[in-house]
């Protein structure tokens, strides 16, 4: 039971008690929960108190019992909406319509005008975006955005993923009018104020089908023989300025969101991919981080400051990586040496206690309606390691940079991105469950549990017990997050660590960006919003990859209905009491084996300790990481759900009750 906190005395200025600010969570059952920051207790709110606020809602509420006993309130303001599109279907009455909520999910029916029907008819299925819902009204008045194909369901259900989560699906018309100002042309006032880098030679490493280019390297040997590697992030602090509406709403968006098949941008398009895109043969300004490197990766100074670059050519990480393999190409010298450098900070990161986990990511091949035909498996190589080390270390170096600027004796508030040590409770069974396999570990300190980690790593490698200790092994692991209390980076082993290399797809980015321009222009100031703002930025994030992971089981389970029937190869992926995971070895597809579905073979019990569940007659155990066969029964696409059974292996037979174990039952 969380700790009850003292019942402040604080009054507001009419004299009444002060009202608390949270997020609101409403559960299935109509009930909400109001988390605010320093309770460690959540409020609880009546359905008939929720008043018009709406699930994700930043609320104010009142307390009406709390402090002593369990704690509840009602709202009384919405500070701010979550989203405000919503998909439904359209319901025409004589000169006005309704826009029919989702009720499972509490969303209400949204009153329509006739003025903003904009022409879409009876049952249509629409975006309506709310413009207004004041107090005194039963439902919220809105105006139709879109209308939508339902013949392209995937399509529908990727719009709808990002309205869950508070991701619109268009920019507003005061933001885009701000975007549309911005001037494409590079003034020489800009240049002036610059480093000119423009004639080293500049490059590009991304994904093929990026767009958003928003990190450039640039390489020399310089005449000491040491390497001159800068790192290039594109200047996005130049063009999005504070105050602006383009500012409110990247800030609101936080970060850009990316589905199997589409990115939903932090930033207009226009900016994204072309004023700030670090396109090759094109001038642009950027912010960046020259190091000058020796032949062991040793950082032997750095400049941090405003740059303009060209970039002379840009390469797809598939190009990259044949240059490295075979050592032909443009620029192989080049991208070689790059690399070995890359290689040696990537081993000195692990050698002062960074760990090696390795996740795994799939992409889905995609024919021209969005519809899955393929899933791939994302595999790291040497090329991506290039620019990864160098983006790790360009943001190392701006942290630490800040960490050292103090005003008025205190160190400037900063956004850091942190992450803590794991959590003791998590860790322990982990420890406990890794010993059974012979793996010993050292949890007397955060260094010892970080090198025992790293050679579990190492010592999995290639052995059966792989899959399933890494897996469990990144569960340990606390989430990071944006902060303005430094206390590291655990997982990289750095003591001071920001994100300032993709400002395009980041808010904290240009956050940095800014506060960086201040400190070097020596005009630093303390801003007292900044860990409010990183709290912001930290939410946005996890609701964005909880978009991305609702996206992706949508596509698989979408690719998985064509298989219903058919029986596959898997890997038991997670246990619970009803029942366990599996994913499967060819398309790498979670779906659920159902204990209901095992009844008829045996009756299992969960041991949370073995991560397994274990038949009570049979003592048939399955644990996580050990192989199956499964047969796939249902696709649900409506609930992202896929249904699996277990097939019995053909000499596995569930065994007879028999009299004489009836007897001794």
């Amino acid at each position: 039971m969380a700790k009850k906190i003292k019942k402040k005395k604080n009054k507001s200025s009419s004299g009444s008690e002060q009202l608390l600010k949270g997020t609101l969570e409403v559960t299935k059952s109509g009930r909400g929960f109001v988390i605010v920051p320093g309770l460690e207790e959540d409020v609880l709110i009546r359905p008939e108190d929720l008043r018009n606020a709406m699930d994700g809602d930043v609320v104010r509420v009142k307390l009406t019992s709390g402090y002593d006993v369990k704690l509840k309130g009602k709202i009384m303001e919405v500070v701010q909406r979550n989203r405000t599109e919503f998909i439904g279907t359209l319901q025409l009455n004589r000169g006005f319509g309704f826009v029919l909520g989702d009720k499972e999910k509490g969303l209400p029916d949204i009153y329509i005008p006739e003025e903003h029907l904009n022409g879409a008819l009876n049952g249509q299925k629409v975006v309506a975006k709310m413009l207004r819902w004041e107090k005194e009204d039963k439902r919220p008045v809105g105006a139709i955005i879109s209308i939508l194909d339902e013949a392209h369901a995937g399509d529908i259900a990727m719009k709808e993923t990002l309205l869950e989560k508070g991701f619109p699906l268009s920019f507003s018309d005061e933001a885009m009018e701000v975007a549309n100002r911005i001037p494409d042309a590079i003034t020489k006032e800009d240049l002036a104020k610059r480093k000119d880098i423009r004639n080293i030679l500049t490059f590009t490493i991304d994904p093929e089908d990026a767009k958003d280019f928003d990190d450039a390297v640039s390489f020399r040997i310089l005449k000491n023989g040491n390497y001159e590697v800068g790192v290039h992030i594109a200047d996005v602090s130049h063009y999005v300025t504070p105050g602006t509406a383009l500012d409110e709403e990247a800030y609101q968006r936080a970060t850009s969101v990316y589905l199997p098949d589409r990115v939903n941008p932090m930033l207009p398009e226009h900016i994204s991919n072309v004023l700030c895109s670090l396109r090759p043969d094109e001038d642009k300004l950027t912010f960046s981080a020259i190091f000058q490197l020796n032949e062991k990766a040793e950082v032997k100074q750095y400049w941090l400051g405003k740059t303009v670059i060209r970039s002379k050519r840009r390469f797809t990480y598939e190009e990259a990586q044949a240059i490295i393999e075979t050592g032909q190409g443009d620029h192989a010298e080049v991208i070689g040496i790059v690399n070995k450098l890359s290689q040696r900070l990537r081993q000195s990161r692990f050698d002062e206690g960074a760990i090696n986990f390795n996740s795994t990511e799939v992409r889905f091949k995609l024919d021209e309606k969005g519809v899955p035909t393929g899933i791939m498996l994302k595999v790291s190589k040497e090329a991506h390691q290039l620019i990864e080390e160098l983006m790790l270390l360009a943001n190392k170096y701006v942290a630490e940079t800040a960490s050292k600027v103090k005003i008025n004796n205190k160190t400037l508030p900063f956004p850091y991105r942190i992450h803590d040590t794991p959590d003791e409770e998590k860790l322990l069974p982990f420890v406990a469950f890794a010993h059974k396999f012979g793996y010993k570990f050292d949890i007397s300190s955060a260094e010892t549990i970080a090198a025992s980690f790293d050679k579990l790593l190492k010592d999995i490698k290639g052995r059966p017990e792989e899959a399933v200790l890494q897996q469990l092994g990144i569960r340990t692991m606390a989430k990071a997050k944006y902060t303005s209390s430094n206390i590291g980076h655990y997982g990289l082993g750095f003591e001071n660590y920001c994100h300032f290399t993709s400002p395009i797809r980041r808010y904290p980015d240009i956050m940095v960006h800014r506060i960086l321009l201040e400190i070097l222009e020596d005009k630093a100031r303390i801003d007292k919003k900044l860990e409010e703002k990183c709290g912001h930025c930290s939410e946005r994030e996890r609701a964005a990859m909880e978009a991305e992971r609702s996206a992706n089981k949508y596509k698989q389970v979408e690719y998985m209905q064509q298989f219903v029937g058919e029986e596959f190869d898997a890997i038991i992926s997670g246990v619970s009491k009803f029942g366990f995971w599996a994913e499967t070895v060819d398309h790498l597809c979670e779906g659920m084996v159902n204990m209901t579905s095992l009844a008829g073979y045996d009756s299992f019990k969960h041991s949370e300790a073995d991560y397994a569940i274990i038949g009570m007659r049979t003592g048939t155990k399955f644990t996580m990481g050990d192989k199956v066969r499964i047969q796939v029964v249902a696709a649900n696409l409506e609930k992202r759900y896929l249904d699996y059974h277990w097939v019995q292996p053909a000499q596995q037979k569930a065994p007879k009750k028999t009299a004489s174990r009836k007897k001794k039952a």
